[in-house]
This record gives structure tokens, C-alpha cells and sequence, in this order.
């Protein structure tokens, strides 16, 4: 059954989340085989054991618990903490998402999602980073944020608390996946990052509330900072660094891997070079990560009528809307200014000041004769 046709409330798939033993990948083959968590939870023993990985003990444990009034709670607990439960068949769902092999059947999120957020980008790397890694996160999530895509990272300590905190710095948004739940920051420290996060981003998790830390969730976690992302740079990793699952995780689901050299001595670039080495992008800056993204479709929004134009260039979504209409005005063959000034009834001199601002931003280039094109 499709998720489109699946009509489970997000009462019955928290109940589902609070079954002991239970996880997101179970959770998602019970849902495959019976279309829809109340259908699981009506399910009999012998039915939910026709699951491969559902054995008696677990299977015992859906039918006998008796979890409405927990759930129940955890709902309204939600509503007081202004947390949205994301349900993959409803509104909200990141789409981005809900296309991987196992997106997680809800989300829990504090923040909420902007077309904009479709553009994303995830960055990962080690914990114990080095000085050069942290300089080099830094500058990437503050380039891209600025250029108008999102940051996505685990909210880790090192890098990924680096990657937020410089996104948020250059006013753009950023999405960490917790691996705990949402009311449960780990690490306690990031707190107060996590705070800041929720009025310029989201803060998203698959678990419940109040889940603590524990060791497995974390690679698990690492699949959806992928799903959510169009490709996922590697700052700093060692060859059994747990970031190197982000990456995994991003190439089978067939997203850009990208990874950023080190010193060729250095143990905390030696999981970028073997990416690097096995077909992953070379990441020398912004520059790079944005051409591997190369064109992108508009972020849907419901609201906006036509969503089928193509985003050349991440950094038009930070355009105003007049910018924006001038831009399309100006092709990539040579075009004259006073055929873009009769292309829009707006006064010519606010027409020049507007192209002169796209010019400062590199949008356009001025060629001799009063030409204006698009750089390829």
C-alpha cells in the first residue's frame, strides 16, 4: 500500500514508537506488510511473525501493550512543547525524505520547514577535529548558508555543532537530526545551539520525546541527515570514523558524496582520501559543492502557483522577488539593457540599481556595448 493510501492517525504510529524493542526499521516493515499502524497494532501474532525479523517476543509485545494513554500523552506533551509530529502520508513530510528505501514512518520536529529547506546540504566529521577542520566546516556552512542552502548535520560535537553555529552566524537555516529525542538534547552542551536553531531551522528526530542516547541510534540517525540532504561533504573523518555511515548511507541512496583534503599525514583526513581515492568530489570550497549540485528545481510551495522553474544557482533563492524577475530577464546569450528594461514595467533607474546589486553578487556580467549575460 502506498503511503498516499495509508490513513494511520499520529496517535496510532506513536504507539507504534513506544513498543518496546521495537525501531524505525521494524517499524517500517510492519508497515509495508500491514499498510497502516492501526492495522499493525490490530495484527495477531501469527500475522506480525509472517515479518522476517519479527520474532514471537516482539510480536507478543505489539499485540500486548497497551500504549493509547502513553501516547496519548506524549501527543499532548508535543503540542504544549511545540513539537509537530511529521507522519509520512501527511503534510509537512520532508519529500526529500520520504524518497530514501526506509524513510522513518514520523518525525518528530520543534522548528518548522521551509521550501527552502529542499536545497540542502548535509555536513558531517569527526568529533575530536582538528584546528583545520573546524576553520574549514566553518567556512563551508557559512558559504553555502549564505548562497541559500540549508546546512544539515547530527548536532554532534566538532564539526557538525561547528556546521550549525556558522549557518546560523550567516543568517541562513540549518536542520540537525538528533539521534536522541527531541526534548533530550545530546550532547547537554549544545543545548543552547539547539535553542537557537528552532526559530531558523528545525530540530528533527524519528525517536520520542525524552529517548536518551544510545550507542546504535547514531549510524541509524546518519541514513536521515543523507535523505534529507541533495549531497553530504566529509570534512574530517578517520577510516573508523562513525561519519563515514553518513556517507555510505548518502551513495546508496544515490546523493552527491563530498570530501574535503588534509595533509597526507594526517590520520583525521584519512577517511576523506580514501572517498576521495574510491570516486567521492574533491572539496576545495563553496564553488565545488555548488556545481555538484548543479541545477535545482524550485522548492515546491503550495502557495506559489508554478513550481516547475529550475534554479541554476543556489544563491538565487536568496534573490527578493524583483531581483528575481530581473534575473530571468537576462539570458546566457548577450542581451541589451534596454531589452531588459522594456521587459518589466518597473521604473528604468530602479531596473539599473537592481541589476547593479546582481552584478555585485555575480548573477550577472556586464560585456562591452551595454550587454548583460548569465555566467554558464
Amino acid at each position: 500500500m502506498s503511503t498516499a493510501d495509508r490513513a494511520e492517525t499520529p496517535v496510532d504510529l506513536v504507539r507504534l514508537t513506544l513498543v518496546p524493542g521495537l525501531g524505525p526499521r521494524m517499524q517500517r516493515a510492519l508497515l509495508d506488510r500491514f499498510g497502516d499502524a492501526t492495522a499493525v497494532l490490530n495484527a495477531s501474532v501469527n500475522d506480525l511473525r509472517s515479518v522476517a525479523g519479527i520474532g514471537p517476543k516482539l510480536a507478543a509485545a505489539i499485540t500486548a501493550s497497551d500504549t493509547r494513554e502513553a501516547a496519548d500523552r506524549m501527543v499532548g506533551r508535543c503540542r504544549s512543547l511545540g513539537v509537530e509530529l511529521l507522519s509520512e502520508a501527511g503534510e509537512g513530510y520532508p519529500r526529500r525524505l520520504a524518497e530514501i528505501f526506509d524513510p522513518p514512518p514520523l518525525l518528530f520536529a520543534r522548528g518548522r520547514f521551509a521550501p527552502r529547506d529542499e536545497i540542502a546540504v548535509g555536513i558531517v566529521g569527526a568529533r575530536r577535529c582538528t584546528v583545520y577542520g573546524r576553520r574549514v566546516a566553518e567556512r563551508l556552512a557559512g558559504g553555502l548558508a549564505r548562497a541559500g542552502v540549508t546546512v544539515v548535520s547530527g548536532l554532534a560535537r566538532g564539526i557538525d555543532g561547528v556546521a550549525h553555529r556558522a549557518a546560523l552566524a550567516a543568517g541562513g537555516r540549518t536542520v540537525p537530526v538528533l539521534a536522541t529525542g527531541v526534548n533530550n538534547v545530546y550532547p547537554p552542551e549544545h543545548g543552547e545551539l539547539a535553542e537557537d536553531v528552532v526559530g531558523n531551522g528545525v530540530l528533527l528526530s524519528e525517536s520520542p520525546l525524552d529517548q536518551a542516547a544510545l550507542p546504535g541510534m547514531f549510524p541509524q540517525r546518519n541514513r536521515l541527515i543523507a535523505g534529507l540532504s541533495l549531497g553530504v561533504i566529509v570534512v574530517e573523518a578517520s577510516r573508523t570514523s562513525g561519519t563515514l555511515h553518513t556517507a555510505r548511507h548518502a551513495m546508496e541512496q544515490g546523493r552527491s558524496v563530498l570530501a574535503v583534503p588534509g595533509s597526507i599525514d594526517s590520520l583525521a583526513s584519512e577517511g576523506c582520501h580514501d572517498l576521495v581515492r574510491d570516486g567521492a568530489i574533491l572539496c576545495r570550497g563553496v564553488d565545488d559543492v555548488l556545481e555538484a549540485l548543479g541545477p535545482l528545481p524550485t522548492p515546491t510551495d503550495t502557495s506559489a502557483g508554478d513550481t516547475t522553474a529550475t534554479v541554476r544557482d543556489p544563491r538565487e533563492l536568496t534573490l527578493t522577488d524583483q531581483e528575481r524577475a530581473i534575473l530571468n530577464l537576462v539570458a546566457t546569450e548577450p542581451r541589451h539593457v534596454d531589452e531588459v528594461i522594456r521587459g518589466t514595467a518597473l521604473e528604468p533607474s530602479r531596473v539599473l540599481a537592481t541589476l547593479t546589486v546582481l552584478e555585485m553578487k555575480r548573477m550577472i556580467r556586464r560585456l562591452p556595448g551595454n550587454l548583460l549575460v548569465r555566467p554558464d
